[in-house]
């Protein structure tokens, strides 16, 4: 959600909300974690996603791989009426 100020914005908050929704809190470990890992190689990841090959929403983990995409690619995907990935 985006704020004019900065200040409005309830981190705290959001942090426990996410950890209330099932699998949330562990599928960004999982993206954190996945990040990390390409850090540690020296990978730049300059204006470039961490991807994973198998959404994680659809079961995948960082086990399946994962590659460098664009932003733009990387964040636009086919969706259902209801927002979830086709």
């Amino acid at each position: 959600m985006a704020y004019k100020n900065k200040e409005d914005r309830n981190i705290k908050r959001e942090y426990e909300l996410e950890k209330k929704r099932a699998g949330a809190h562990e599928a960004r470990m999982e993206r954190q974690r996945a990040r990390r890992a390409l850090d540690k190689k020296g990978v730049d990841r300059t204006g470039k996603d961490v991807a994973h090959v198998k959404a994680l929403s659809k079961g995948g983990s960082n086990k399946d791989g994962v590659r460098l995409e664009p932003a733009s690619k990387n964040r636009s995907f086919p969706r259902n009426a209801d927002r979830s990935m086709k």
